[in-house]
């Protein structure tokens, strides 16, 4: 695949890209200025609608008919280090993603009883960089790097606003996993380096260099799984998810889970990286990837039936859907890149509606436990009905960006594979769709078993709450209805995805 960039001069009147990055960083300087907390709020707020303005911005200079990468910032560095960063329709949508989500969740944070509030800004600022940088990078040993300050101060925050007693159970998991996918996805990005410098006689992380030379094909199948793996305990997928339910149960409620599956990076990845530098390995192994993904489907399903924990269970349900995601991805077409993109998207914010949810209910029960709850939704209707909007996105019912993304995953499935593995998908979305309405009918109408908790004790939503609900629903169903500009972005910049599996396969 031959890749073209715009230089930012010919898009922009300055560097959009650099602004989105390091505007985050300044913010969190300014943070440990401020001392007073009325004065941190206003700060924080300000700073996080200038961010998602600033990815607004972005958004209308990209100009989506153009396949190319646009935007360019290009900085040499230390050879073969640089700092090269561009944009296509995917980085931008998951960059207003992100934008989005970092403001939703100050939002909730100060809605929330939370100690060392100043230092949890300004970590939150950090991670938004973090994040930034990862879907902006054309290099990817910067990628990786940055992946590693995302997923430590993530794993910083799930376990120093932790709510359970045994929260380093939860940080030893996650470090292990996460340490594991770091070292894996590093060790296949400097085999990329060797193998270009085997080619070319110089060493370069660099995207658009790497993808001038072939990679070996001796070594290419080593290399994809290395990154592969590397990106899929990130995503997760089955059988590499273990941390993300031991994480759940005992880490911090809602934000961290958040910061790591509301915003896709492993999926990022693999559009970003993995497709377009290794095909002929994806085509060798795909069907192994989506033979796992199906098993995950069932596997993860049934075990989120069994839980008695609501967060153990919205766990299995995100390892569940997942592997749906990762079907429709590998089959290699272009609705399969279209839907996996999307269903990536929606999967975000359908995710953080949900972890909102099971956050203000736990702030206000002291549990999660589902045979303590019951009859919420009599005290609580809002979070309820945001609750069951959001889980009705997971699942893909119409009104919902969940639709077309499912109908798009399934119709590349059906397309690659027949009828097994479509026919495994929507099963495994029906099967989704049971234990998600179970979950809701436990939670908020069956009638309450806890002895020790009344109506009294549910104290009701405040305005702030209420809000924060409202905005969640309001962007699942906008984005549900009106989901043409979103696919319009991403069109042009998944041709040249899908020009190379067809090539490859006439």
């Amino acid at each position: 695949m031959v890749l073209t960039e715009l230089h930012w001069s010919t898009q922009a009147s300055f560097p959009i890209l650099a602004s989105l990055q390091f505007f985050p960083l300044l913010v969190m300087i300014a943070i440990y200025m401020v001392g007073e907390s009325k004065k941190l709020f206003a700060l924080s707020m300000i700073a996080s609608v200038i961010e998602l303005l600033l990815a607004i911005y972005l958004y209308l200079q990209y100009d989506a008919h153009n396949s190319a990468l646009q935007l360019a910032e290009h900085l040499p560095l230390l050879l073969p280090f640089q700092y090269h960063v561009a944009v296509d329709g995917v980085s931008v949508l998951f960059i207003l993603l992100t934008a989005l989500l970092s403001l939703m969740i100050l939002l909730y944070s100060y809605v929330i009883p939370m100690e060392n509030r100043k230092q949890f800004l300004a970590l939150i600022f950090v991670v938004e960089a973090a994040l930034m940088s990862q879907f902006v990078s054309l290099d990817l040993m910067w990628f990786v790097l940055v992946s590693a300050i995302h997923l430590l101060i993530t794993g910083y925050i799930l376990w120093n606003w932790a709510t359970s007693p045994e929260r380093d159970l939860a940080l030893s998991r996650y470090m292990q996993f996460m340490g594991m996918g770091l070292i894996l996805l590093l060790a296949g990005v400097l085999m990329l380096g060797w193998n270009h410098s085997d080619v070319t006689g110089s060493w370069s992380f660099d995207l658009l260099q790497i993808s001038q030379n072939p990679v070996n094909p001796d070594i290419q199948t080593i290399i994809f799984f290395l990154l592969f793996y590397g990106l899929a305990i990130r995503i997760p997928l089955f059988p590499l998810h273990g941390w993300l339910p031991v994480a759940a149960e005992h880490g911090m409620v809602a934000i961290a889970p958040v910061l790591l599956l509301g915003v896709k990076t492993g999926i990022f990845g693999l559009i970003r990286f993995v497709l377009p530098l290794l095909p002929d390995a994806v085509l060798r192994w795909h069907e192994f990837i989506v033979a796992f993904a199906a098993t995950g489907i069932f596997y993860a399903a049934l075990l989120a039936l069994m839980q008695v924990n609501l967060r153990r269970l919205l766990a299995f349900a995100v390892v569940s859907h997942t592997s749906i995601l990762v079907i429709g991805l590998f089959s290699l077409n272009h609705e399969a890149f279209q839907g996996g993109v999307m269903l990536a998207v929606n999967f975000g914010l359908a995710i953080t509606g949900l972890l909102f949810t099971t956050g203000f209910i736990f702030w206000r029960t002291r549990t999660l436990l589902l045979d303590k709850l019951g009859g919420l939704f009599d005290q609580l209707p809002l979070f309820g009905i945001t609750f069951f909007v959001a889980g009705l996105s997971i699942i893909g019912m119409p009104g919902t960006p969940g639709f077309d993304s499912v109908h798009l995953v399934l119709e590349a499935s059906i397309h690659r594979f027949g009828a097994i593995f479509t026919v495994t998908a929507a099963v495994g979305n029906v099967i989704a769709a049971g234990f998600l309405l179970w979950a809701f009918q436990r939670a908020f109408l069956a009638p309450t078993q806890a002895v020790s908790m009344t109506k009294k004790d549910i104290y009701p939503a405040s305005i702030q709450e209420k809000l924060l609900a409202l905005m969640v629903m309001a962007i699942l169903l906008s984005t549900g209805f009106y989901s043409e500009p979103w696919l319009d972005l991403i069109e042009h910049s998944l041709l040249g995805l899908d020009n190379i599996y067809s090539q490859l396969e006439h």
